[in-house]
């Protein structure tokens, strides 16, 4: 990167934020750069046998002019067929080269740190591949095969023409989808017109590349001489003994966005396209084969003219560079023109090709090209171009800027930031060129205001988020001086949430990687996401939860936590006499003196009502919107507020008022025990009063503190377990009923509306009524009469797979919940803010709450979440595709291929591994076998045309991954084979073989009942 004062210029200029690969000896940007800077040659040389066994003529290969070299990609018969939603009759017939693309947009959109779903632009995708060599030697002599699996859906999932539509789809993008061919200079090309896309503002952000794979792999040419093949397998380009290139395998992407939005939505800058430019030769050359210098001299004066930039600052050019006798020097010829109008330099600008270290990728050289150039800006270090003993004679070097870089070189810096330039010249005259600069310092690095991340991971399987688990702890213990507040960021803004989750809270970068390797139980959390977004139920909990310091780590660094504290504290003012946060948030001198006045009623509900608000409203900025609540007592009245049932300023007071009414009235005490109601009731005297009743087997007493003493005596007596609470007052019982006057006239001068958050009532437990809510007599009663929690709680768990947040000091009200839950329905239940006794942080309690909440599916706003933070997107592993073999083979010695032998599948092969007890084993609904002949013809039509195995009459044909297009297929099947067509909305309304089998049954039934009975005999006599 480039550390100049000077302000950055050209915000018009393109941002190169995301990278993915798939070259020859490297999968990854990181492998690709440890291959070039150790002058790592990936070009491949085959035996006879291998060769023989890919299906080609022993005859050919034993031709003594054939070269048994090419650069290959390992595992492309392999493929994530269910990550991507293909059944696997339709990934084995897609054309690797889609495959890959595929692979290579969602990687490159991870590794720039975005996902597609929330990105709130449009993102456009320019792409391109070679010629479909798949469908051609390993489809198309399958006739059987074309037949079965038919003509139009061949073509789009092998053509050209289908490849940026089909990633639009996949990936859901909705800005430009364009194909672009020009032959070798295809990626390139991609590359400039994504930048013109950008800068018009057809999309913000825009994946350019192409893809080049020809079967069979382990295949060679036939060397003619003069041609611009090497005879030897090795690419020599400016040597003098260049004398060919040799063509390899290979796909790239790189993702790009206008440098402005680049720098303020804090992307990592990889490197910036200052300029571009393309244009043709036109007819003034040799042949249409053949390259011209005035064409490219044109285009890469061009580009440098759009970047504003002298040739002379440019130190790089990473050539087309394909070593053949006639395009070196014309290359050579075409950048000395351009450069020697603005310098007199010799040996001042260093060229190179990577097509000396992994072959001509045809219409992926071009990308191949740039993103060697952008990994060489980042590491400030030209890598070697192989294979370069002795300048080719007829390039005139000596005479020129340039020279070819033949080993690993330090890139200075100069009084301009590093700049290069890439080329890319295809057959027929199409040429490309690129300027690049080194990516600028946008800012310093920040300090973080939380000590402790959230990191999370998500995968589609179990193995695919074990296999993510220990990518990401090997990246941290590689990357340990990382900035992990943007590891975190850039997991929960840049990946998609699937089903399989885990979270993991730690400090820093170390920890967190110590913890991901060793499942570490107190910070590391796994769980599968069985619901979208399920409803949220906040619990507010009541007197007696509350302690000195409650919420403390959250006022120190959480700014929205911290602004509703100030703000309530300074509105409690008035009517406390006090600051509430000297009571809150004491100097440590003052911990037990403050301990002491909590405790007063007229502080403790105030204090109570402040925190739970406060913590509310922290959630909810980040996303976290409840469905529905419930309070104890006065946490009523948090829920009421957070109703709009009383402003947020009257809501204070009245809890003030509430609160002091209750410390002028003689003191009282209350009694924890272990009975229901009904029990408890047959121990109570004229002087005490049922207060709460929290669970079926919980309940409090209220009353004198004689009688009280009495009723614990006499319960400890008969072994029954009972506890004195700590109080100061016999709430919730006859003692309460001098205020209640007072306090209703109090509630009938604030305005009151009827609630837009439903809650549970504590006087009814069930949920209140619009009446009930603004009935100053109701807040009056709720002074004295039962808090029926339990009843509550019983009617908010009616509601399917809700989740129960605890929003207030401790765990009271999570325990009380659990306490009713069946075993056999669990509920996430979880709490916001520690116990006292718990030696955890609050923020570190607080995120790991909010992961698991995110565990659970609770939808969390990301952006929100880590506003504060100031955080970047950083590139960090990608997801883990699992992949599997799915290849259709050539027919081999005169061996036809029928559709029977289509690799087939279970519709679920995902299973659990051994030792891993977090998870459910994936398993789709029960399997029933065909019931009779025509469930079974049905079921026979389906396995063929979704590759699968075995499907059930209860199996969905869309969830086994069916579409339109095969829909219409199927139809056609039962028109076929069952001499009935059913309607495309009836499959859509029936998708099930049993629906299929009885709407076909319907409609023969109807067919019948229009013909006369002669023509029914007739047609069931033909049957």
């Amino acid at each position: 990167m480039n550390n100049f004062s000077e302000p950055i210029e050209n915000l018009d200029a393109i941002a190169i934020v995301g990278m993915a690969i798939r070259f020859p000896g490297a999968d990854s940007v990181e492998q690709f750069w440890h291959n070039l800077q150790q002058g790592v040659e990936s070009i491949s040389f085959f035996s006879e046998a291998d060769m023989i066994a890919a299906g080609l003529n022993p005859e050919l290969i034993q031709n003594p002019r054939y070269v048994k070299a090419r650069s290959i990609l390992e595992n492309v018969e392999q493929f994530d067929a269910n990550f991507f939603g293909f059944t696997p009759r339709e990934a084995a017939i897609t054309d690797p080269q889609h495959r890959l693309m595929l692979e290579c947009a969602w990687e490159s959109l991870e590794n720039a740190g975005y996902n597609s779903e929330t990105y709130p632009g449009r993102i456009g995708v320019y792409a391109g591949m070679g010629l479909s060599s798949y469908s051609l030697f390993n489809l198309y002599p399958n006739r059987d095969l074309i037949e079965s699996v038919g003509v139009f859906q061949t073509l789009i999932s092998n053509d050209k023409d289908f490849l940026p539509t089909r990633i639009s789809y996949q990936l859901n993008l909705r800005g430009p989808s364009v194909n672009v061919q020009t032959a070798c200079s295809t990626s390139l090309v991609a590359v400039h017109i994504a930048c013109q896309s950008l800068l018009n503002g057809e999309c913000d952000m825009a994946l350019a590349g192409a893809a080049s794979i020809r079967v069979p792999q382990q295949s060679g040419y036939l060397y003619q001489e003069e041609s611009i093949l090497s005879p030897d397998g090795h690419c020599r380009p400016f040597d003098a003994n260049a004398q060919g290139t040799v063509f390899g395998n290979g796909a790239g992407i790189v993702v790009l966005k206008r440098l402005e939005d680049a720098i303020a939505e804090g992307d990592t800058i990889r490197a910036i396209i200052k300029g571009s430019a393309i244009n043709n030769d036109g007819h003034l050359k040799v042949g249409y084969t053949a390259p011209s210098v005035a064409g490219q001299a044109e285009a890469i004066a061009e580009a440098m003219a759009v970047a504003n930039v002298n040739p002379e600052t440019v130190s790089y050019i990473q050539t087309h560079g394909t070593a053949t006798a006639l395009g070196d020097p014309i290359e050579i010829a075409a950048l000395t023109q351009v450069f020697s109008g603005h310098t007199d330099k010799k040996a001042c600008c260093a060229l190179g090709s990577v097509k000396s270290n992994i072959g001509h990728l045809d219409t992926a050289a071009g990308i191949a090209g740039l993103i060697q150039t952008v990994l060489a800006l980042e590491h400030q270090a030209i890598p070697p171009s192989l294979h370069f003993e002795s300048p080719n004679p007829q390039i005139d070097f000596e005479n020129s800027p340039f020279y070819v870089n033949a080993k690993l070189s330090e890139w200075p810096a100069g009084e301009t930031p590093r700049r290069a330039g890439v080329s890319s010249f295809g057959i027929g005259g199409t040429n490309a060129h690129i300027v690049l600069e080194e990516a600028p310092v946008t800012s310093k690095k920040v300090q973080n205001s939380r000590q402790t991340q959230l990191l999370v991971i998500s995968a589609k399987t179990v193995s695919a988020l074990e296999q993510a688990s220990q990518n990401l702890a090997d990246y941290l213990k590689t990357h340990s001086d990382c900035n992990l507040a943007d590891v975190a960021y850039t997991l929960q803004v840049g990946r998609r949430g699937f089903n399989y989750r885990r979270m993991v809270v730690a400090e820093t970068a170390e920890a967190a990687a110590i913890a991901l390797s060793s499942r570490e139980p107190q910070s590391v959390f796994s769980g599968e996401c069985a619901t979208v977004n399920p409803p949220v139920t906040f619990m507010f909990p009541g007197q007696g939860s509350q302690y000195v310091n409650m919420g403390r780590g959250l006022y120190d660094n959480q700014p929205i936590f911290r602004e509703w504290v100030d703000r309530a504290c300074e509105l409690l003012l008035p009517h406390l006499g006090l600051d509430l946060r000297t009571l809150l948030y004491p100097e440590p001198h003052a911990e037990a003196a403050a301990t002491e006045k909590l405790a007063q009623t007229q502080f403790t509900q105030p204090a109570l009502f402040v925190i739970e608000y406060a913590t509310a409203q922290l959630w909810q900025s980040w996303g976290i919107q409840p469905t529905g609540a419930i309070g104890h007592s006065i946490g009523e009245y948090v829920a009421a507020c957070l109703a709009g049932v009383f402003s947020f300023e009257d809501a204070l007071a009245l809890v003030a008022v509430r609160g002091r009414l209750m410390q002028q009235l003689p003191g009282g005490s209350m009694l924890a025990v272990c009975l229901s109601a009904e029990e408890v009731r047959t121990y109570l005297e004229d002087s005490l009063s049922l207060a709460t009743i929290n669970s079926p087997s919980l309940c409090a007493v209220s009353g004198k503190t004689e009688a009280i003493a009495q009723l614990e005596r006499q319960l400890t007596a008969t072994g029954v377990t009972c506890r004195r609470l700590h109080t100061s007052h016999a709430f919730h019982s006859p003692m309460m009923e001098p205020i209640l006057d007072e306090f209703r006239d109090r509630v009938a001068q604030v305005r009151r509306n009827p609630p837009q958050l439903p809650f549970i009532s504590n006087l009814t437990g069930t949920w209140i009524t619009p009446e009930e809510a603004i009935d100053p007599h109701y807040w009056a009663n709720h002074l004295r009469q039962p808090v029926q929690f339990s009843d509550g709680i019983a009617e908010v768990l009616t509601r399917e797979n809700s989740i129960f947040l605890e929003v207030g000091p401790g765990r009271t009200l999570s325990t009380l919940t659990q306490q009713q839950v069946h075993p056999k329905s669990p509920r996430t239940i979880l709490c916001s803010l520690r116990h006292p006794r718990d030696g955890q942080s609050d923020l570190a309690f607080l995120l790991a709450t909010a992961g698991r909440l995110w565990l659970s599916g609770v939808q969390m706003d990301w952006m929100a979440f880590s506003s504060q933070e100031n955080p970047r997107r950083i590139p960090l592993p990608t997801y883990p595709f699992q992949r599997q073999r799915y290849w259709i083979d050539p027919p081999q010695f005169n061996r036809q291929n029928s559709a029977s032998e289509l690799p087939k599948f279970p519709a679920n092969f995902e299973t659990m591994p051994e030792g891993e007890p977090d998870f459910k084993t994936v398993q789709s609904s029960s399997y029933i076998a065909p019931q009779n002949d025509l469930e079974q013809a049905l079921a026979e039509i389906w396995q063929e045309l979704l590759g699968i195995e075995e499907v059930g009459i209860n199996d969905n044909f869309f969830e086994l991954g069916g579409h339109s297009l095969l829909a219409t297929q199927l139809l056609s099947r039962i028109a076929t084979t069952l001499d009935v067509k059913v309607p495309m909305r009836r499959l859509m309304e029936t998708a099930t073989i049993a629906e299929l089998a009885v709407a076909i049954e319907e409609e023969l039934i109807a067919e019948l009942e229009g013909l006369s009975e002669e023509e029914a005999e007739r047609l069931l006599l033909q049957a």
